[in-house]
């Protein structure tokens, strides 16, 4: 369900590589929600960082609602990079199994595998 990597990369210098790998892989970046700075706002010590980038490929967002709207629940695809125990790392939640916790939609899933694999590669090229 999860996909995780650590990298040795700051987690300055991953948050920033990433969104020039998603642009390149076709996709956009919606929104990155910073979790770590929200927290700190608050007056909550929060030692740790984490920022998670909302990702949209427009032609396999709208395959997906098309072929099942309550592929909606599972959008938009998102990535964290994140501090944990002095380590950045970078993951997301597989959209496969999301997916098919939703619809058995054939074209649905064959969506979500793209997705997948797209979203894994912006993983392990930004690590």
């Amino acid at each position: 369900m999860y996909y995780i990597v650590d990298t040795d990369k700051s987690f300055y210098e991953a948050a920033t590589d990433l969104e020039p790998v998603v642009l390149r892989l076709g996709f956009m970046v919606l929104y990155v929600h910073d979790l770590g700075a929200t927290l700190r706002s608050k007056g909550i010590e929060f030692d740790d960082e984490c920022k998670v980038f909302e990702l949209c490929n427009p032609r396999q967002m709208e395959r997906a609602l098309v072929t099942d709207m309550r592929a909606n629940l599972a959008l938009p695809w998102r990535i964290s990079v994140y501090t944990e125990d002095g380590n950045t790392k970078i993951g997301l939640l597989r959209p496969l199994p999301l997916v098919a916790a939703l619809s058995r939609e054939a074209a649905l899933t064959s969506a979500a595998r793209e997705v997948e694999e797209k979203l894994v590669q912006m993983v392990d090229e930004t690590r």
